[in-house]
């Protein structure tokens, strides 16, 4: 009898936690995207889908409800089918076109540029750049030669001009101006670099994050170019010819003579 007890015990058990598992394994529904979404692209209910989540895995910041995500504004790019999340969001409300590219504590910066600092018009939006400045210092020494240095490094560039996608076909784009994306502190180097002399972009690969410790170059190193010139070298002095231990003087009849051993 105790027997038959524990056995219906133990069924009833193995039920009730078979239940609770079910429960906690039981995939939820978060919104993601349909297609693929660029970022300063408001979303429209067309943009939305609903994938299977599995409830034992949170997803932090994920929207349940399509409804709550239709109006707002991807700040980053977001896949087909990946769950839309608050940080990937623009704040609720704010303003179609280049501020909702920015992300918070980010700044938004254009300068002047023309068709050789944009590379040829190769610069498009989500290109990553290095900046470098040319200028000739003032250190109340009178002339002083140009220097270059690269004072910003891996900046991503916003907008081309008016353009905030490149364009689909990859034709270069002839622009006036170029929007990057920068810190707070970035911002005031460029506006710096910018009123100190001549201002060039180089284009990177974005998939390269390095950022190496540059030398600034001067323009003598710009002449040290051709073989080197030759050495002067001082010869050593020629060994002086020990003087004669003896001398003797020898007559023949008048003429006088001197021996020397």
């Amino acid at each position: 009898m105790a027997l038959v007890v524990s056995l219906i015990v133990s069924y009833f058990l193995y039920n009730r936690i078979k239940r609770q598992f079910a429960a906690t394994t039981q995939p939820i529904k978060v919104v993601a995207a349909a297609k693929p979404l660029e970022p300063g692209t408001p979303i429209t209910a067309d943009y939305l889908t609903q994938i299977d989540w599995p409830s034992n895995f949170p997803l932090e910041g994920a929207f349940t409800k399509p409804e709550d995500v239709v109006g707002r504004i991807a700040v980053f790019s977001i896949a087909v089918k990946e769950p839309i999340r608050e940080p990937l969001l623009a704040a609720p409300g704010a303003m179609v076109g280049l501020t909702s590219k920015i992300p918070d504590g980010m700044r938004a910066m254009a300068v002047e540029t023309n068709d050789v600092t944009n590379v040829s018009g190769f610069l498009y939006p989500g290109c990553h750049v290095d900046v470098l400045v040319t200028f000739r210092p003032d250190s109340g020494r009178g002339n002083q030669d140009p220097i270059t240095a690269t004072v910003l490094q891996n900046i991503q560039v916003l907008s081309t001009g008016e353009r905030l996608q490149p364009d689909p076909s990859g034709k270069p784009q002839k622009v006036r101006q170029v929007t990057m994306l920068l810190t707070p502190e970035d911002a005031q180097k460029l506006v710096l670099a910018v009123n100190q002399g001549a201002v060039q972009f180089v284009l990177r690969n974005s998939d390269d994050q390095v950022q190496d410790q540059h030398r600034p170059v001067v323009l003598r190193d710009l002449q040290t170019f051709g073989p080197p010139a030759p050495v002067a070298t001082r010869r050593a002095p020629a060994p002086a010819k020990p003087a004669s231990a003896y001398e003797v003087e020898t007559y023949d009849g008048t003429k006088k003579a001197v021996v020397k051993f």
